[in-house]
């Protein structure tokens, strides 16, 4: 604007009588404003540990807080071409963008460095058979002796493979003279050799073999974004996708490869602990036995050793550890259910420090209540109680885009029954008295946004519920959920924790290193303990005695040298010198 423009705007704004910025009492009113906004700030989650940050600290949050406001122009206001196709498609890449298809290009940026360097405390939220990467699990078995593949009828056509299903399993002889499962003479339910299945793949020998595999125990790309077809679509094809991927896992040479390879690539990704999940249905096989064992002491068993195994290693120097959260599944009639909490049982009395808590899963729209499941839950409590143990629960609730129907209200006897965290919590934010019934309990959200992206309860990170909670100070962690199911690529939290950065204005590094050090806070660190101690604990935080505090102060000691290297590393190019 020239300057006989400013002059004339000036004049004209005389005339009129229109207030400057500068003016005493517009000043007035935005201090009044900023007080607002800071009023507001200081009731959420994270203000606390925003408090304490040090001055180092301080400055590596804005030094995050400048990268990201640049790189939402330079690198999502792009208009260049990918190698993507599904980003081809799109008339413009923008901040907050579909978790698939921003996955290729955030992997690249600076913002990801740094997250992918953070300490991240604990994964809280995590099942353990769909943890380990596809790709690698594929390998694995072509790699393994004996493995054998069959299918419910002949893969001979494009539309049989596309449809039927498949299970792999260790077989100890092969007969020689039998038909191709890609022939039309292939008897059901006949093992063959996997590595001879995969060589003659019709559609690409092993590598199409392999693709093949793979797209059956994933959501694909395509299948991740098409909302339009609604959650039951999208959990039809997850829930078929577990039988499979526990038919390659569950044999013991492969198993312990796996635990190895899972608990590096999460503590490389900055975990510590992680508690897993996992439905006890399966079918697990010693090396070298086709018969399935009786019960899960020999699966516990492999899992102790190769935990210890892990840890005293060079790359598991440092890792805290790990335990499980038992569960079963949501639509099992009382027999299964009440037989696979004696299982339960069982193994907490054989393995007392991998057995850390019960749960129920499974698509929650679709599977019986916590109301409905209240008799069995009753008895299970009972009998821990007969036995001295103590099985706290940790349940799915809210895992849906309901609004005060049946599935919403697994929200409410969540927190009535006990439960020392929410998994999801999706709904919650929707209930202004739970809401502070779990701030008072102290019971903490396990939130997988990417999860909810995927599976379709929200289409991206920037209408994801979480930011609400954290709003009203609920305690909340991030966590990965499936992510070898819902396409990661990498077993970490790295891109859950990306996201929600990059998503959330209101966050900032500091709130990720709040949701952080909060994983740390509710971790299952010892199992057994008392619903009292278990209280006690989490209240004191950081100030108490036992384990859990320790690890606190351990967490801190990190985020605080983590803090250091982001200055150090980028301060010369975004240091508050340089505003």
């Amino acid at each position: 604007m020239s300057s006989s423009s400013e002059s004339d705007s000036s004049a004209w704004e005389a005339d009129e009588g229109i207030p400057q910025l500068s003016d005493p009492f517009i000043q007035k009113y935005l201090d009044g404003r900023e007080a607002l906004i800071e009023q507001e700030k200081s009731t959420r989650s994270d203000a606390a540990f925003l408090q304490s940050l040090t001055p180092m600290a301080k400055e590596a949050c804005a030094i995050v807080s400048r990268i990201r406001a640049e790189e939402n122009k330079s690198v999502w206001m792009s208009k260049a071409q990918y190698d993507n196709s599904l980003e081809q498609a799109l008339d413009n890449v923008h901040p907050g963008m579909m978790f698939t298809l921003a996955r290729e290009k955030m992997e690249k940026t600076k913002v990801w460095q740094i997250v992918r360097k953070m300490p991240k405390g604990a994964l809280l939220h995590a099942h353990f058979d769909a943890m380990v990467d596809t790709n690698w699990l594929i390998e694995q078995n072509l790699r393994t002796d004996g493995i054998a593949i069959k299918a419910q009828k002949p893969m001979d056509t494009a539309e049989a493979r596309q449809n039927g299903s498949i299970t792999f399993q260790f077989v100890e002889a092969f007969v020689q003279d039998h038909a191709s499962i890609w022939a039309s003479g292939y008897q059901p339910n006949y093992f063959v050799p996997l590595k001879e299945a995969a060589d003659s793949f019709p559609d690409g020998g092993r590598e199409g073999f392999k693709s093949w595999v793979k797209e059956k125990c994933t959501i694909t790309d395509s299948e991740s974004l098409q909302h339009h077809h609604g959650l039951r679509a999208v959990w039809r094809k997850f829930e078929t996708t577990f039988p499979l991927i526990g038919s390659m896992l569950q044999y013991e040479p492969t198993l312990r490869a796996a635990i190895q390879y899972l608990l590096r690539e999460l503590h490389e990704d900055g975990v510590k602990w992680v508690d897993l999940r996992l439905a006890f249905t399966f079918v697990y096989r010693r090396l070298g036995s086709e018969k399935p064992e009786v019960g899960y002491y020999e699966f516990f068993r492999v899992f102790g050793e190769e935990l210890d195994k892990f840890k005293s290693t060079e790359e598991g120097k440092g890792f805290w550890g790990s335990s499980f959260i038992w569960t079963t599944l949501r639509w099992f009639d009382r027999k299964k259910i009440i037989e696979s909490m004696k299982d339960c049982i069982d193994i907490k009395h054989d393995f007392p420090n991998l057995i850390s808590g019960f749960d129920v899963v499974g698509q929650e729209d679709k599977g019986r209540t916590l109301a409905d499941l209240t008799p069995e839950l009753f008895w299970f409590r009972k009998r821990c109680l007969e036995e001295g143990l103590d099985i706290p629960f940790f349940f799915h609730a809210g895992e849906t885009l309901g609004d005060g129907n049946e599935t919403d209200q697994n929200l409410f006897d969540a927190i009535l029954l006990g439960t020392r965290r929410i998994g999801h919590g999706f709904s919650l934010y929707k209930h202004p008295l739970l809401i502070e019934m779990v701030k008072e309990k102290k019971i903490l959200v396990e939130s997988c946004p990417i999860s909810n992206e995927v599976l379709r309860l929200t289409s991206s990170i920037l209408s994801h519920p979480l930011p609400a909670l954290l709003a009203r100070g609920v305690s909340t962690a991030l966590s990965n959920d499936d992510p070898a199911i819902l396409g990661y690529g990498k077993n970490g939290m790295t891109h859950d924790f990306w996201q929600a950065l990059q998503g959330w204005e209101n966050l900032g590094l500091q709130g990720l290193g709040s949701l952080a050090e909060n994983s740390v806070r509710f971790a299952a660190y010892t199992p057994g303990q008392s619903t009292k101690e278990w209280n006690k604990d989490v209240r004191e935080g950081v100030f108490g005695q036992g384990i859990r505090a320790e690890r606190m102060r351990e967490w801190t000691a990190e985020w605080n040298k983590f803090c250091e290297w982001v200055v150090l590393e980028f301060a010369g190019d975004y240091g508050s010198d340089k505003e």
